[in-house]
Order: C-alpha cells, then sequence, then structure tokens
C-alpha cells in the first residue's frame, strides 16, 4: 500500500511477532528486499486488483522494492503503520504481506465511507490489509492466515475491534472473508480508484461505542 498516514492512539500497541506451524510474521524492514521482490513480482496480476493501480509495475526492480520497504520501516518506527512480512519458518521466502492501517490514515480520510452495517466508523481502532503470494493460495495460506490474525491481533495488538478490508474486484479475498463470521461493515471509495473496497469484522449488536 503506497499511501501517507497518520499516527496510532497512544494506548495501541504493535504487535512483535507470531509464529505459527506454518509461518512467521514479523515488522518488515528494508532488508527484506530482495525476498518481498519475487513474491511481489509473482503476484503482480492479482495485487493490481488488490491496490486497483498499476503497482507493482512489469518493470519493478529490487531496488524500488528497496526503496518502499525503507518508507514502511520509518512508518512502523514512527507508529504511522504496522507493516508485517509473512515468511516461511526458515525466514528464506516471503509469502505476503500484513498492513495495519489507523483509521485516520490519509488515503483513508480522503475516502467515501458508507456504513453498511449498524456501526460507526469510529467504534474501530485499525484497518487491517494483507496478501499471500499467489503460488501459496492453492493451499489455503490465506485461509490461515486470516485466522491467525484474528486472534494474533485482539491478543497481542489489543486492537479490540479491527476491520479487514479488500477490493470487491479482488474477488478471491472477498470470498474468503465473505466465507468466514465477517460481515461488511463499510464500503470505502477511494478517490481515483474504480472498485469499492469493503470492510469487514464480525457483526456486533448495537454500537460498539460503549467499549471505548
Amino acid at each position: 500500500m503506497q499511501n501517507g498516514r497518520m499516527s496510532f492512539a497512544a494506548h495501541i500497541v504493535a504487535p512483535a511477532r507470531l509464529q505459527t506451524d506454518e509461518f512467521v510474521l514479523r515488522p518488515i524492514t528494508a532488508a527484506d528486499a530482495a525476498l518481498d521482490f519475487v513474491a511481489v513480482m509473482e503476484s503482480r496480476d492479482y495485487l493490481r486488483l488488490w491496490e486497483q493501480s498499476t503497482w507493482p509495475a512489469d518493470d519493478f526492480t529490487v531496488e524500488a522494492d528497496r526503496t518502499d520497504l525503507e518508507k514502511l520501516e520509518g512508518w512502523n518506527a514512527d507508529r504511522k503503520a504496522f507493516t508485517y512480512t509473512v515468511l516461511d519458518l526458515a525466514e528464506t521466502e516471503c509469502l505476503g504481506c500484513v498492513y495495519v492501517f489507523p483509521l485516520d490514515a490519509a488515503f483513508l480520510a480522503r475516502s467515501h465511507v458508507t456504513a453498511v452495517a449498524d456501526t460507526h466508523w469510529e467504534d474501530y481502532d485499525a484497518a487491517v490489509y494483507f496478501w499471500v503470494r499467489a503460488s501459496r493460495l492453492a493451499s489455503h495460506l490465506d485461509r490461515a492466515l486470516l485466522a491467525a490474525l484474528r486472534t494474533w491481533l485482539s491478543r497481542e495488538g489489543n486492537l479490540r475491534a479491527h476491520l479487514f478490508v479488500t477490493n470487491e474486484q479482488f474477488t478471491q479475498q472477498a470470498d474468503l472473508l465473505g466465507g468466514t463470521d465477517l460481515t461488511v461493515q463499510f464500503e470505502i471509495a477511494e478517490p481515483g480508484k474504480p472498485g469499492r473496497y469493503l470492510a469487514y469484522a464480525p457483526p456486533r449488536p448495537g454500537s460498539l461505542r460503549t467499549a471505548h
């Protein structure tokens, strides 16, 4: 994701690391560029749907990827966003990425948000986006990642109310999210992007305002 961001509230904790039987998540660094580049380019066709842009271009390079990751690493340090690389257990292959944004991130602040359910944008702490490299979709790594994220972010990151966001044109991921107990809470229209983004969360009775 290539957008400017604000900062997380002081009470939000960035989870440091997650290890499961299948993968490792840890904060991304510029040193991950070579591994990240391979995963990005392998997955570029569907990442363009996910991003609703031409990124990554066919002539994207490792050096350009490193520049992007330097920015993401800086945002991690400044608490503007929490970005994680997903790696195999040996940490020699990138399997995807996870991005956790505050809801006052600049690109979200510029967007038109429409509530679909009986809930309120300000009731949530963060928006979570993720992708898994194309070669791992057949083994349902995306499903395993989603399940792990739901527990990890709530337990380790005190993000009690977070949204999982994808683009409606990225039907594979929309079907994944829609096949769980998560339901669409908001539709997000980003300026200049043709497809709507859909923000999913577990259905909750009434307003979440009393939780804060």
